[in-house]
């Protein structure tokens, strides 16, 4: 099993994650994170430090998420890793629990 990052980063993009990650299986894009499924270890660690709630294990993605595990796997290819936390978007928090934030994916 895998971690997945989920909508809710979109636009949040809080690296708090990024920190505890044994493996480094973050990688960072222009307005989002995401995990790769074939570094996660499932540790679980990434889970609770995520300030949007945004991470969650593969087989408890909310309805209609399912598309995550697969964007993050396809992502994860092309995107540098992120090791290191950096500040969040100035308007990160205004972004935290907004809905239908798909359209808003920056590749």
């Amino acid at each position: 099993m895998t971690f997945v990052v989920g909508e809710n980063c979109i636009k949040c993009k809080y690296t708090d994650c990024v920190e505890v990650c044994p493996v480094d299986c973050f990688h960072e894009g222009p307005n989002i994170l995401v995990i790769d499924p074939e570094e996660c270890i499932d540790c679980t660690l990434c889970e609770p430090e995520c300030p949007a709630e945004a991470i969650f294990p593969e087989d408890d993605l909310p309805a209609g998420q399912q598309q995550f595990l697969e964007l993050n796997a396809e992502l994860a290819q092309g995107w540098p890793v992120i090791t290191q936390m950096k500040e969040a978007p100035a308007d990160a928090d205004e972004w935290n629990g907004k809905e239908a934030k798909f359209k808003l994916l920056e590749r």
